[in-house]
């Protein structure tokens, strides 16, 4: 690959799909090179695009961009400026707001449609993620039109060069505060910035966690909601980046939890490597966890005869929804996440003979290509008023802290299917160097009672299909994961350990 030293900033504007299955269609790209070391305007490139099929450019569409249908019927096709931007983005850095959820995406599809090889990039490094590691969630909800706003850098017009540049302006802002916080520790102390109503110890001395009668909305971070939409960019939790090089993880010097000197605030390289290493660590469906060599026959194990005998978890029907406590907690250089707590302990279930309705479902990818994977299960009643009640004070909390957000309820419940409500499990990946495997321990249990570990010697979900098939019983343990990325927001229920009925 070509040695190209410049970050090539880029935002693709698309139609907004208004049907399951439609798609998007590219309507604009635009691109800035810039010098990693000043972070100077090299070179740029902005051009709208005639989609193939114009009639993709809903009411929804102009509303989240303007970009008009007329104006785009003189405006070359894809096909025609795909040399222009394979030029541009090939063998560089690629950097943008959610590039890896969306745009990378979009760039790949649409070089796949007129049969052409996609540009490949030296690394990436998505800003959303950066600055959600770095700068924290001061600002907000982390949309564009968020930082924008905080910075008093204007409206966000979500037109491609304009975004980008507003970008590229919200990052020097971020890089400014860090420097002079990081230069002067005693002026600006640790989370000087965060709400007083953040996380606090109370007068006895106890965290609010660990304080059964804290009020669930009483601790959040002040921020300001963004001003106008995005595009729909995301569908689950946010993969947090796209390594530069599989090797770079392995020279990065520091962990995130070290106390060593931290690298230059402005340089882009640095911060690149920081975020590979951080990444191991904090995508809770990426964890680092040894590869396990799978023996010549699974071995029999002996698993709690019932949830309540498995340490921190319970059973729907022995939560008393009152205690339920959604708090922020401190998660990464200043910034926090929700977790749900239960009198005192963060909240974890366990649902026995879960029957599955739908199989394994691979739709969404990490940001190695890999397969998110995950099944839908029947909720029982009392699953669900536990969900419930976990949803409406998670919702609580985002909407006090400023999120402005779209709500996902985790019960999912459809017209006409009123006592059939479903919930998706995901289970989440283990990743050691470049091998992946499932970071869920997964039994087999025999009409019989016995009970055996399932060893899996690679990350092949197909073979997964064979024991997580509808109308399958599994017994369920699972956590669950607030989350709020641009235009969503909800819990996602992680199954930590699946018991399958082999019946």
């Amino acid at each position: 690959m070509e040695n190209k030293t410049e970050i090539a900033f880029f935002d693709i504007e698309t139609t907004v799909p208004t049907r399951p299955g439609q798609g998007y269609a590219m309507l604009e790209f635009g691109a800035i090179l810039v010098c990693p070391k000043k972070l100077e305007e090299l070179r740029s490139y902005s051009t709208l695009v005639r989609p193939s099929n114009p009639k993709l450019i809903s009411s929804l569409s102009v509303r989240c961009n303007g970009i008009m249908p007329e104006a785009v019927v003189s405006a070359p096709s894809f096909a025609d400026i795909a040399d222009t931007v394979y030029d541009i983005l090939h063998g560089r850095i690629w950097a943008g707001h959610n590039i890896v959820r969306f745009d990378c995406v979009r760039i790949r599809e649409a070089f796949a449609e007129i049969g052409r090889e996609a540009p490949e990039p030296k690394g990436t490094i998505d800003t959303l993620a950066l600055l959600t590691q770095k700068f924290g969630r001061r600002a907000g909800n982390m949309k564009m039109a968020s930082l924008a706003t905080y910075f008093k850098l204007g409206n966000q017009t979500h037109r491609s060069l304009d975004d980008v540049k507003m970008n590229i302006e919200v990052l020097k802002h971020c890089a400014t505060v860090l420097f002079l916080e990081s230069s002067l520790p005693d002026t600006f102390p640790e989370n000087h910035w965060v709400s007083p109503n953040a996380i606090t110890r109370s007068r006895n001395g106890k965290s609010p966690a660990l304080n059964k009668d804290s009020p669930s909305s009483s601790s959040h971070i002040k921020s300001t909601p963004a001003l106008s939409p995005e595009n729909d960019r995301a569908e689950e939790k946010p993969s947090l980046f796209s390594p530069l090089t599989s090797s770079t993880v392995e020279k990065v010097p520091y962990s995130v939890a070290s106390n060593t000197a931290q690298p230059d605030t402005f340089d882009m390289v640095a911060l690149g490597n920081e975020m590979n290493a951080a990444s191991l660590q904090l995508d809770v469906t990426m964890e680092e966890n040894p590869i396990l060599q799978p023996p010549e026959m699974p071995s029999t194990v002996t698993v709690p005869e019932s949830c309540s005998d498995s340490l921190g978890f319970l059973e729907p029907g022995e939560v008393s929804l009152p205690s339920i406590r959604a708090l922020h907690v401190p998660f990464f250089r200043g910034s926090q996440r929700i977790k749900l707590f239960y009198e005192g302990a963060i909240l974890q279930l366990c649902c026995p003979r879960l029957r599955i309705r739908f199989g394994i479902s691979k739709k969404f990818s990490d940001h190695a290509g890999r397969p998110r994977l995950s099944f839908v299960v029947d909720a029982s009643p009392s699953l669900c008023g536990v969900l419930d009640t976990c949803d409406s004070i998670v919702q609580k909390v985002y909407a006090d802290s400023g999120c402005s957000s779209d709500w996902r309820c985790v019960v999912s419940r459809r017209q006409g299917f009123v006592n059939y409500p479903t919930v998706r499990l995901n289970i989440p990946t283990a990743v050691n160097g470049d091998v992946a495997q499932y970071a869920t321990d997964m039994y087999l249990k025999e009409p019989s009672g016995t009970t055996q570990k399932l060893i899996f010697s690679k990350f092949d979900a197909t073979e997964l299909d064979t024991f997580l098939k509808p109308g399958t019983f599994v017994d369920s343990y699972l956590s669950l994961d607030p989350y709020d990325y641009q235009q969503s927001s909800g819990i996602r229920l992680v199954a930590t350990k699946l018991i399958i009925h082999n019946e």
